[in-house]
Order: C-alpha cells, then sequence, then structure tokens
C-alpha cells in the first residue's frame, strides 16, 4: 500500500493480520486489504464501499470466535456490547475471491481514526463507550467497569467503558486531534473528564477535584478531572462528542444552552446571562 504512515506491512498473530490505511484529515476512513480467507469486522452501518469479492455476514456479538461459541455465549457477547452503547449484531466481511481485495470504513463524527495493534499494548485497550470502529477478526470486544464510585460518576464516561483485546489491529474512533503521552510509573496527568478517549491496562484512572470551590464555580471547567496515573499509554481527544453536541445544541437554542457533561455549575446562569 502507499507510504502514509498509518499504513501496515504484515506480521505473525493469532488474529487476521490486514493490511490497512487511514486515509482523509478531519473526516477519515480505514481502507483495510484482505487476501483470500481474511476477515474484518466492524460495528454495523460503518461501511463506506467494498469490493465485490467481499461478502457481508451479520453476527451477534464481535465474531471474535469464528462461530465455536454456542448460542448462549454469543448472546452474552451481543449483550456486553449493547451496555456499551453499540448494537446487538457486528458486520463480518470476508475476501472469498482471489487476489486482494478491499473494505472501507468511516467515523460517524468528525475526528480521528486511530489504528492500534493490540499486542504493542499488552493486548488490552480500555476506551470510551462508543470508540470501536472496526477491528481483524480474532479481536473481542467486552466491558470493563468502573470499581471506584466516584469514577463511575464523575469520570465522564459512565460506570462501564469498552474493552479490546487480543493481538490484532482495531480501529477507534476518537473526537477532534489526538495525542498519545506515554506515563512513567506514578507519573500523573489530569485530563478533562470528556476528553479521555483510551489508556491501557496499566493506568490508573480516577477522578480529582478541579481545584479550590472558586474554581469550581466560575473556572467553567468541571467539578472534577479525571486523574490517570501511569505506567502505561493514554489517548487524549480534543473534541469529545458531549462538547460538540452541547455547542450545537446551543447554538440551535436548545434548552439547556452551552451545558455539557464536563461544564461549569453556572450552567443555568449563564444561559440567563446570555439572554436565553
Amino acid at each position: 500500500m502507499s507510504n502514509n504512515p498509518w499504513s501496515h506491512t504484515r506480521d505473525g498473530s493469532v488474529s487476521d493480520d490486514i493490511d490497512f490505511e487511514i486515509k482523509g484529515q478531519e473526516l477519515q476512513f480505514a481502507e483495510i486489504e484482505l487476501d483470500p480467507g481474511e476477515s474484518a469486522v466492524a460495528e454495523a452501518g460503518a461501511m463506506v464501499w467494498k469490493d465485490a469479492t467481499i461478502e457481508m455476514t451479520t453476527v451477534f456479538g464481535d465474531g471474535s470466535d469464528g462461530g465455536g461459541q454456542g448460542f448462549m455465549g454469543k448472546l452474552l457477547g451481543a449483550g456486553k456490547r449493547v451496555v456499551t452503547g453499540e448494537s446487538l449484531f457486528t458486520t463480518v466481511f470476508t475476501h472469498n475471491g482471489q487476489g486482494k481485495a478491499r473494505v472501507a470504513f468511516s467515523a460517524p463524527v468528525p475526528g480521528a481514526i486511530l489504528p492500534i495493534k493490540l499486542d504493542q499494548v499488552g493486548g488490552r485497550l480500555i476506551c470510551q463507550k462508543d470508540a470501536f470502529l472496526a477491528a481483524a477478526r480474532g479481536v473481542s470486544i467486552g466491558i470493563q467497569f468502573q470499581r471506584k464510585i466516584m469514577t463511575g460518576l464523575f469520570g465522564g464516561e459512565g460506570f462501564i467503558m469498552q474493552k479490546l483485546e487480543g493481538d490484532g489491529w482495531v480501529f477507534v474512533q476518537m473526537g477532534g486531534t489526538v495525542i498519545e503521552r506515554d506515563l512513567a510509573p506514578g507519573e500523573e496527568l489530569h485530563v478533562d473528564t470528556g476528553c479521555v478517549a483510551a489508556f491501557t491496562d496499566g493506568i490508573d484512572f480516577d477522578v480529582t477535584r478541579a481545584g479550590s470551590i472558586k474554581s469550581m464555580i466560575f473556572g467553567g471547567e468541571g467539578v472534577f478531572f479525571a486523574q490517570l496515573r501511569g505506567p502505561g499509554k493514554v489517548w487524549i481527544q480534543s473534541l469529545p462528542f458531549s462538547r460538540l453536541a452541547g455547542r450545537m445544541m446551543a447554538a440551535a437554542g436548545a434548552r439547556g444552552g452551552q451545558n455539557r457533561d464536563e461544564g461549569s455549575l453556572l450552567g443555568g446562569l449563564g444561559d440567563m446571562l446570555d439572554g436565553d
């Protein structure tokens, strides 16, 4: 494929070792190249186009078992997806022809599609509930519960996040511009709760108070920050969907003005001052 930095050359893995390329800037799509017999799994409705030799099959859950699970196992996997805000079904795209064939998937919101090889991040990635876009067949899509009550209530993603496991490629969608930070053991980073996109399994995720009472009331940055402590990797998004939706509602004059999930305690007062 091309010299795009988000392209891939092959290595050995248990999951299908797909080739791919990320195209576009603010509105990206992932173009995946399959050899005969290889498959990619995608969120329902994510496909942009495909070659005719690639066949689509709708399955319960994430399709990671290759048909080896019984009905109850598949139903449980599908139920986990529903809990994280996804569809009961995923679509498996399998190349049944000769040579190479391609299929493309797009993100539903402006931002970035980030390809991550799970065996390079310890085999597990924790991400926001609606992050999953597509993956190589063999990647498991599950749920991650927040064990700390305060983190679940004020961490920005609630008590449940997505958990992606395996050794293959996953494609996760994140809002706006994305940066990656490597945190050393004990190193701490404070992030706006809505801007935490994903992190590796070794990261300790908690919440911390944003500052003094005055800062919390008048600062407009929310009552809590997400507190991330290493070791591990953290991906931060500049435009969480909740913030984009809040600004769109404010522009449309919807009730609630510029309130957002991670916003100021003065949201209602701000609406009155703005004349809403």
